[in-house]
């Protein structure tokens, strides 16, 4: 926490020492809090309990979760419709692998902090360049129980990944990216299981550090050189899905540029179980694994889903070079009868 002059720009005199500290505590409640989660800690949202679970988020509501612009939804391929301005992304700082400073459990999912400033994306249709703030993971129970938010065709993958970006135009201000449409891009990636052992090797070190955040509220700094990169081996980021939708959790605010790439990334069996053997709700000690951490589709509410237009093998004829075609098959015609006789 940083000293109150920092903090405020000004020194505090001793009578006013309460009154600062209530606006400190008001200060990280409305602004330090999400910007540290990315989700809202104002109510009492949850996965595993009927009281708390996605099916209250709607019916309460909770924030904007029963609003018309939700995520996550069931891609439907056959009415993804193509659109040549999805361009191919720019990765900036993918690559490096200092970028992962921190990885948390926070009751709900598995997060990792990036480092401010070291990554972003453009391109690929999106409106701005965006900076990445962290990611995290929605998982089901186990391998064999599939826990992906988004689905394709109804099919659910094992686990999604989530890289999350705030616009660029906001310096780093969570507050006015989540009033702002196209405040926030987030990045989905599916998990496939392989019958492998411990592979890829940079899944294998991101998920030994589960055995250090075992309960809700622990983090610990990662000091493996891994980058996002390493993480998404194997995946063609120049196929994916956009549509406008909303965070995924409580309050469910309906400002994010979604892009889903169609290739999973392929972990290991063993590897993606760990995520509900090691993780608990809570700190208690008969607090429940953290299963089924994600939330079920919703309405795309009429929303087109868009992909790349695939190039053409050649370009249409012009209509010039239509008639000339036209001109030269007439007199091929025409000409056929003096080839016989000769």
């Amino acid at each position: 926490m940083m000293k109150l002059k920092e903090l405020f720009g000004y020194k505090t005199p001793r009578a006013t020492k309460m009154k600062v500290l209530l606006a400190t505590l008001t200060f990280f409640v409305a602004v330090l809090m999400p910007i540290a989660h990315c989700d809202s800690e104002d109510v009492a949202w949850c996965y595993h309990e009927p009281s708390c679970n996605d099916t209250v988020w709607i019916s309460k509501p909770f924030g904007v979760c029963n609003g018309t612009r939700q995520s996550p939804i069931n891609i439907e391929t056959a009415n993804v419709q193509g659109d040549p301005s999805l361009t191919a992304f720019t990765f900036n700082g993918f690559s490096e692998n200092n970028a992962m400073k921190e990885i948390m459990n926070t009751g709900r999912t598995v997060k990792v902090k990036l480092g401010e400033g070291l990554l972003s994306v453009s391109g690929g249709g999106l409106p701005n360049s965006f900076n990445s703030l962290q990611f995290h993971l929605h998982w089901g129970n186990g391998s064999n129980v599939p826990g992906s938010e988004h689905t394709v065709d109804n099919r659910r993958y094992p686990m999604e990944l989530h890289i999350v970006h705030i616009n660029s135009k906001f310096n780093g201000n969570i507050s006015l990216a989540l009033e702002d449409p196209e405040g926030v891009a987030a990045l989905g990636f599916f998990i496939q299981a392989s019958n492998d052992t411990g592979l890829p090797a940079s899944w294998k070190t991101l998920t030994s550090y589960l055995s250090n955040i075992t309960n809700s509220g622990q983090y610990v700094n990662i000091t493996d050189k891994i980058s996002v990169d390493d993480l998404l081996e194997g995946v063609d980021r120049t196929k994916f899905y956009r549509y406008l939708g909303s965070l995924t959790t409580p309050n469910c605010q309906e400002v994010v540029v979604w892009t889903v790439f169609k290739d999973p990334i392929r972990v290991s069996k063993d590897l993606i179980d760990l995520f509900s053997t090691s993780v608990y709700v809570n700190t208690s000690s008969n607090s429940p694994l953290a299963t089924n951490t994600y939330r079920r589709t919703v309405s795309a509410e009429g929303r087109v889903v868009r992909t790349q237009v695939s190039p053409t093998s050649s370009p249409p004829p012009s209509s010039a070079a239509s008639k000339t075609s036209n001109t030269l098959g007439l007199l091929f015609l025409a000409m056929l009868p003096l080839l016989h006789r000769g």
